[in-house]
């Protein structure tokens, strides 16, 4: 069996004491699109620069096609990077800047003509060689960042927060021609965020990091549909987060109370484990039925009349803010076949959800 393109073992960096990335470990396997996501701070920037050679770790060990590369220097190693601010070369055509790793190595001036004009057609710029960097379009000029490194065949492409300063439009685009363009070439991508929209849109495989460890490594509808931790829960997507006290567990179902008494039942652990004390509850807005028909509700094993607070219309992304109890605060989407369509604010309403599309997670909740 062929060793995956990047295997880290065990990776950790502390800067005077404060521990950055700690005993990191996980495997991309070749070929595929992996993120590494988490919050400004987590250590992400950290790891990536570990990975690219310009740091160099405490401990562990980075393996690319299952050799160690700790101690090359970063042109050494078979990995490219494309920063935020894509460093595209102003006084050099198109052509010109794809071409500058291979004739930094002495490629001939032939291959180089043939091997840039190849990659070129790969990311749909076929004519853009002779144009200038300031002719293009902030989406042409992030295929072609790509398109430098990609030239020069690396094992892996590490992206670095790439879409950051695009404007909204073109990074929800540029997102699927990612996806696409990954898709096509083969070339293994490790791409770094703090967006989990784009993490979840284009990957095969996340890994969430947070304080600088990963919570959990998985694919995306796993991340959303079975988180393991509460950070989890919470970064991923949008949830619903609310603290109750557990009353108790019952085949397989976890029965809470609100501080106000609202009573909320919950999928077990998976692990069985026996769920006491305090615990987090996450519903997601999608999961959560609101109608004007109290039956419609009736079969649901959470159901609570709510009143309307705010309604948040973003077409078919439109959602309502509800008060179910003075600790309880739902956000709920709104169906798409418009029976919602004239809701109001003030209005009351009943909402329902079933148990196991509720996660609990016991933990010490802050006041």
């Amino acid at each position: 069996m062929a060793a995956p393109d990047l295997n880290v073992v065990d990776l950790s960096k502390s800067y005077e004491g404060i521990t950055a990335v700690d005993r990191v470990s996980f495997t991309v396997p070749s070929g595929s699109f992996f993120s590494i996501l988490g919050p400004s701070g987590c250590g992400k920037t950290t790891l990536l620069r570990m990975l690219a050679g310009f740091i160099s770790p405490d401990s562990g060990d980075i393996r690319i096609g299952g050799q160690s590369v700790l101690g090359l220097p970063p042109n050494r190693r078979p990995i490219n990077m494309v920063f935020q601010h894509l460093a595209l070369f102003p006084n050099m055509t198109v052509a010109e800047n794809v071409a500058y790793g291979l004739r930094r190595r002495g490629v001939s001036k032939a291959e180089i003509e043939q091997r840039v004009q190849k990659m070129l057609n790969r990311v749909s710029l076929p004519d853009a060689g002779p144009k200038r960097i300031d002719q293009l379009s902030g989406g042409q000029k992030q295929r072609i960042a790509i398109a430098r490194c990609l030239v020069l065949e690396p094992a892996l492409l590490l992206l670095d927060e790439p879409l950051g300063a695009l404007d909204l439009k073109l990074r929800e685009h540029m997102k699927v021609e990612l996806k696409l363009l990954q898709a096509e070439i083969g070339t293994t991508f490790v791409y770094i965020t703090h967006d989990q929209s784009e993490a979840l849109v284009m990957s095969d495989r996340v890994a969430v990091m947070n304080k600088g460890r990963l919570e959990q490594v998985g694919t995306p509808q796993e991340l959303y549909y079975n988180p393991e931790t509460p950070f989890v829960a919470s970064f991923v997507g949008v949830s619903n987060r609310f603290a109750c006290q557990v009353l108790g567990q019952n085949n397989g179902e976890v029965a809470l109370k609100t501080r106000e008494g609202l009573t909320v039942y919950a999928a077990a652990q998976k692990n069985g484990s026996a769920v006491s004390g305090t615990a987090s509850v996450f519903v997601r807005p999608e999961a959560v039925l609101i109608t004007r028909d109290r039956a419609s509700v009736a079969a649901l094993r959470n159901q609570a009349e709510a009143k309307v607070t705010n309604i948040l219309f973003d077409g078919a992304n439109s959602s309502a803010i509800l008060e179910v109890t003075a600790d309880v605060s739902l956000t709920v989407a709104l169906p798409q076949d418009g029976r919602m369509s004239l809701l109001k604010v003030g209005e009351t309403v009943h909402v329902g959800w079933r148990s196991d599309a509720t996660l609990c997670f016991a933990e010490t909740i802050s006041a």
